[in-house]
């Protein structure tokens, strides 16, 4: 699994015109998944997640996490975070996982979040094509990929 993590002053879906979800501070999650991904990766990545120290402290250093200041998450599907660009101009996307085993892990992904920051998560529409609205906040952008766990 891959995702991008931007920390946001508010973010928000929108799906033929329609919000899906929208957030307040916090992190748009944009979450790519990948064929060989498991529960222990997506386990791994919920919690780095809403532990992930970005948010200012009292004085101004990145300390703080989701909990410390009821940040939200908005969680967006992004199978193009899996697209191979060393061949030629179109990118090819064959190592993204298809919708049957992508759907059920996003899923999942969604329910442990809420269960582990206690908070709902805010989500776009699997599949669908999304208008994402934001205002990064810093900017911070952080990029974490679960294959990346055993070398820590």
């Amino acid at each position: 699994m891959r995702a991008v993590i931007q920390r946001v002053s508010q973010a928000s879906c929108a799906v033929d015109g329609v919000i899906s979800g929208a957030i307040e501070t916090g992190f748009l999650v944009l979450l790519g998944i990948e064929d060989a991904d498991t529960e222990d990766d997506l386990q791994w990545l919920a919690q780095k997640i809403a532990n992930l120290r970005v948010f200012g402290d009292e004085n101004g250093l990145m300390n703080k996490a989701l909990a410390d200041i009821n940040g939200g998450i908005l969680l967006i599907s992004q199978f193009t975070l899996f697209a191979q660009t060393k061949k030629g101009n179109r990118p090819s996307f064959i190592r993204a996982a298809r919708p049957d085993k992508a759907i059920p892990l996003y899923e999942q992904m969604t329910t442990t979040l809420e269960t582990v920051t206690g908070k709902k998560v805010q989500t776009g529409i699997f599949g669908s094509d999304m208008k994402i609205s934001l205002i990064n906040d810093g900017p911070v952008t952080i990029i974490m990929d679960t294959k990346d766990k055993e070398n820590h």
